[in-house]
């Protein structure tokens, strides 16, 4: 059965046209030769030899033979095509690298976009940017802390505006009375024709003198009509020790309210100031507390202060380069010079009872020109007159011309200015010891100081 199934004629839909030579399908190749192209044609005839029938029964008993793979006649019901279609180049699928090339770049896109969103919302929002900042903490100070001290005292410090007849100035003073005293230095108002003065609150009002004296560099100025004054708290000066921590309050070039810190470098240190009308008339004479509190012109007149905001002194000189030295400095370099508040205190007391100050004397005509060690007590006086006073208060302790006094008090005298500045330190009526170097010999002496009228 399975024989005849191998020589039946093909399926119609599956044989050759007629009248073709080769009417095969495109695509579909010619049967090679010696294959079943041979064996039999479409008429059944072998290669034009009749066999007489044999060759059917030869062909029934030859042992059917399978054609070559993709040979002969192609089997619809095969294992694979004769043939593929074409169907051009598989379309390739992304790589690794591009697929991490577009998540990055998609990536920075977004973030770039979300930045500039981001920073346009925070521009159009009404939420302001806000750095990190400490909190407000307690504004009070410690009552002896510079700004503890300084929010004591400026309320008592004023600055003095003068005018004179050729020039103006700037200074310091302090209020000393609810009256409305004020105290300064003496060549801040000097030739004054107008003084306007101006409270820590930039409240201006004007001011009289009261009285001065150039031998201290001190005087006392007076307002009228103003309210809620805030006297400033004398201290001793004799208390002062060095190192001492010190606060300065000024108006330095007319800054105003002016605060520095420093400490009492030395006390005692004879200072002398003045001297431009050349007859010795406004020289002062002071034994003054060194300070490195800087102090600048401006702050002549203004208060120096201990830890307890107390007034100790009044800011008074400074010690700039020489003037033949090409760096000189103007202005501070750490030595400045305070009148001791216990000279201030007595001379301002006189200044605002009588209007005039008194100096201690011991009465006698100094030999300004002796350059020896300790101050000599000269031959003559001036106009002629005894170099030591009749019935003075050195001819009764028993000085003579000629003598040199070389310490008051047990304190070393180098000079004529040091005598007068140790002798001013004092009051009229107080007594001092004087050592006096006389023909080589030391006698010592004392003196009851004797009063005389400043200037």
């Amino acid at each position: 059965m399975a024989d005849r199934q191998q020589t039946e004629p093909a399926p119609q839909w599956w044989s050759r046209p007629e009248g073709t030579a080769d009417s095969r399908r495109d695509g579909v190749p010619a049967p090679r030769p010696g294959t079943a192209g041979e064996a039999v044609d479409g008429d059944g005839e072998g290669d034009g030899a009749d066999d007489g029938g044999n060759g059917a029964a030869e062909r029934v008993a030859a042992p059917a033979q399978e054609p070559p793979a993709h040979q002969g006649r192609y089997d619809p019901w095969g294992e694979e095509p004769l043939q593929v279609v074409d169907r051009g180049r598989d379309r390739p699928g992304f790589r690794l690298w591009q697929v991490a090339s577009l998540a990055a770049g998609t990536a920075l896109l977004a973030g770039g976009i979300g930045g500039y969103v981001g920073v346009l919302a925070e521009r159009q929002s009404s939420t302001r940017l806000e750095l990190p900042q400490a909190a407000v903490a307690d504004n009070g100070r410690a009552p002896d802390s510079v700004a503890g001290i300084a929010a004591t005292a400026l309320p008592g410090v004023v600055t003095l505006h003068v005018r004179g007849a050729k020039s103006s100035g700037t200074g310091t003073g302090f209020v000393l009375d609810p009256q409305g005293h004020i105290l300064t230095n003496n060549h801040v108002v000097a030739d004054a024709k107008e003084i306007a003065v101006t409270f820590s609150t930039g409240e201006s009002v004007t001011a009289e003198l009261v009285g001065r004296d150039s031998g201290y560099d001190l005087a006392v100025v007076k307002v009228s009509g103003v309210r809620g004054l805030r006297p400033l708290s004398l201290g001793n000066s004799e208390n002062v020790k060095v190192g001492d921590p010190v606060v300065a309050i000024g108006a330095p070039f007319d800054l105003s309210n002016t605060v520095t810190a420093g400490i009492i470098s030395a006390t005692g240190r004879p200072v002398t100031a003045g001297g431009d009308k050349g007859d010795g008339s406004d020289i002062s004479y002071v034994d003054a507390l060194q300070t490195d509190a800087p102090i600048n012109p401006g702050n002549s007149g203004g208060p120096l202060l201990d830890a307890r905001a107390h007034v100790v002194g009044i800011n008074s000189a400074i010690r700039g380069a020489d003037r033949d030295d090409p760096d000189r400095q103007g202005g501070s370099i750490g030595l400045g010079f305070a009148i001791p508040i216990n000279q201030g205190k007595r001379v301002a007391e006189e200044l605002i009872a009588t209007g005039h100050a008194t100096h201690p004397v011991i009465g006698v005509t100094l030999d300004m020109d002796y350059t020896g060690d300790g101050a000599r007590v000269g031959d003559k006086g001036e106009d002629g007159k005894p170099s030591v006073t009749a019935g003075g208060p050195g001819a009764r302790a028993g000085i003579k011309p000629g003598d040199v006094i070389t310490k008051v008090d047990g304190q070393r005298v180098r000079g004529g200015d040091e005598l007068i500045i140790k002798i001013r330190a004092h009051r009229p009526g107080d007594r001092l010891t004087l050592t006096v170097l006389r023909d080589g010999r030391e006698h010592t002496l004392g003196v009851v100081l004797g009063s005389a009228n400043g200037s």
